[in-house]
């Protein structure tokens, strides 16, 4: 007989790893109780320390998020801050919408799959059917992404394919933004923002809302083959083109072959009281971009949505449909489930019809504080819930005495007037605004579109009391909160 092998019980011992040590790093838990002053320190240290400069200045620095539920957040002390900044229009449904929240927990507790690569996803096939279903005309073909800059590389790659142009060049206009990634960051006007970077060179630019230039620029070079505008420009101090222009755009990429991109990031999703800017005018893109609130103010969502002529034209066979198809993350579940939600949500609770009343009456609010203010407020102007409050030059909210020895440091002082107006409005009435990227005397307003008529009397009560202050009481009280 075979001698039978002697069995040794396993080892219940710890196996031996021959990873890396753990760092020292933060639970959790321990990064939720972190104090202000220590995340101060580490944002500092490991963030962006310039722009903790303008958080200071500000005051955001003082407060720390604790939760946020519908138009508030709190703060650690149980402070309630109205929120009319929005997240550059993140925020339609506001904070933490409960539906949008349940639609989430469901997913993530049926163990249901994110990142489907290989197969094809269900919840990104329904979302691209739902946002063609929500566009109108031939807008009907989808590319997600994660992010508006995402949105807007997809949707000047596909103009530009589609074009025909060999040398395709892309018109912009002044003051126009449409992200910071290298492809769009050479269609944003901001040498700020462009710095040094080796941009790309195929570019024009126009005047914003200027038919004659647009068209000039198009006929008289046939290399321009895609014309690229925001609907509202956000960034530019929330300006508008009348309806005229859109549909001359419009004609004029007809009658020449150019493709139209609506940049739809900010002003889109019912943000102007209507799904996309560009219907006020009676036309449609051949190709646009969403971003934002599509996210349902809990994802990271971008979308394309382009004609089929237009997208075919680009990606149209087998051996180009790889070209700029999906990344990892675009499509990926959770996402998805959140702005089809968010999506159904924007229509069950009518919040394109209330962006557009609660907006009427925003407009209404703010020219009535404007006319009792006249040295202080230059203009009130914008659609839905995305609106502009231009403050005066420093030099003309001063006492007429003052005003020729202030007028010529009135650039250098740009942006100060709303910059103590906002940091007031924080740290006196409980209220947070935006700014914007080129007129620095421009406050943004961009509130959740679940926004009602109470809040904005609560926010246009607290800026009518802060401005009857006057000029030098506005300025005292901005000294002294620097100082405290």
């Amino acid at each position: 007989m075979l001698d039978r092998p002697t069995l040794t019980a396993p080892s219940l011992a710890a196996p031996v790893r021959s990873g890396p040590e753990k760092p020292k790093l933060l639970s959790v838990e321990e990064a939720k109780a972190l104090d202000v002053g220590t995340m101060a320190d580490l944002f500092k240290e490991h963030i962006n320390p310039g722009q903790f400069h303008f958080m200071k200045l500000l005051g955001f620095h003082k407060i720390k998020v604790e939760r946020a539920e519908g138009m508030y957040y709190v703060d650690q002390n149980g402070r309630k801050i109205l929120d009319f900044f929005g997240g550059f229009g993140s925020l339609a449904f506001g904070h933490n919408h409960p539906r949008i929240i349940e639609a989430r927990r469901k997913f993530g507790e049926e163990g249901r799959h994110e990142i489907a690569i290989a197969f094809l996803s269900q919840y990104a096939s329904a979302l691209a059917k739902n946002l063609a279903a929500c566009s109108p005309g031939e807008l009907d073909m989808v590319f997600l992404g994660s992010s508006g800059s995402e949105a807007m590389e997809a949707a000047v790659k596909v103009a530009e394919r589609a074009s025909g142009r060999r040398n395709c060049k892309i018109v912009h206009a002044e003051n126009s933004f449409h992200g910071k990634t290298k492809g769009v960051l050479s269609l944003t006007d901001s040498p700020l923002y462009q710095g040094e970077f080796r941009l790309v060179n195929n570019t024009v630019k126009v005047p914003f809302g200027d038919l004659k230039a647009l068209t000039r620029a198009v006929e008289s070079d046939p290399e321009i083959g895609v014309v690229v505008l925001e609907t509202i420009q956000g960034g530019g101090g929330i300006i508008e083109a009348p309806t005229e222009y859109w549909q001359g755009v419009r004609a004029l990429c007809d009658k020449h072959k150019v493709i139209w991109v609506a940049d739809e990031v900010q002003c889109g999703f019912g943000r102007s009281g209507r799904f996309y800017a560009f219907e006020h005018h009676g036309v449609v893109p051949d190709v646009t971009a969403l971003a934002k609130s599509l996210g349902g103010g809990k994802a990271a969502v971008g979308a394309m949505i382009a004609k089929r002529d237009v997208y075919m034209k680009a990606y149209g066979t087998p051996k180009t449909a790889m070209i700029h198809a999906h990344a990892t993350f675009g499509g990926i579940g959770e996402a998805c489930v959140t702005s089809i939600e968010a999506l159904n949500v924007l229509y069950d609770e009518d919040l394109i019809g209330n962006a557009e009343d609660t907006g009427n009456y925003l407009l209404e609010r703010l020219n009535a504080i404007k006319d009792k203010h006249p040295s202080l407020i230059k203009e009130v102007r914008g659609r839905g819930l995305m609106i502009g409050l231009e403050f005066q030059d420093f030099s003309r909210a001063l006492p007429f005495a003052l005003r020729p020895m202030v007028a010529m440091l009135d650039d250098k002082l740009k942006g100060s007037l709303s910059g103590f107006v906002g940091a007031l409005l924080l740290r006196d009435y409980d209220c947070l605004v935006a700014f914007t990227e080129y007129n620095r005397n421009v406050i943004r307003l961009e509130p959740p579109l679940i926004c009602g008529d109470e809040h904005v009397d609560q926010f246009c009560d607290a800026l009518d009391a802060l401005l009857s202050r006057g000029i030098v009481s506005i300025v005292k009280d901005f000294v002294k909160s620097q100082l405290g």
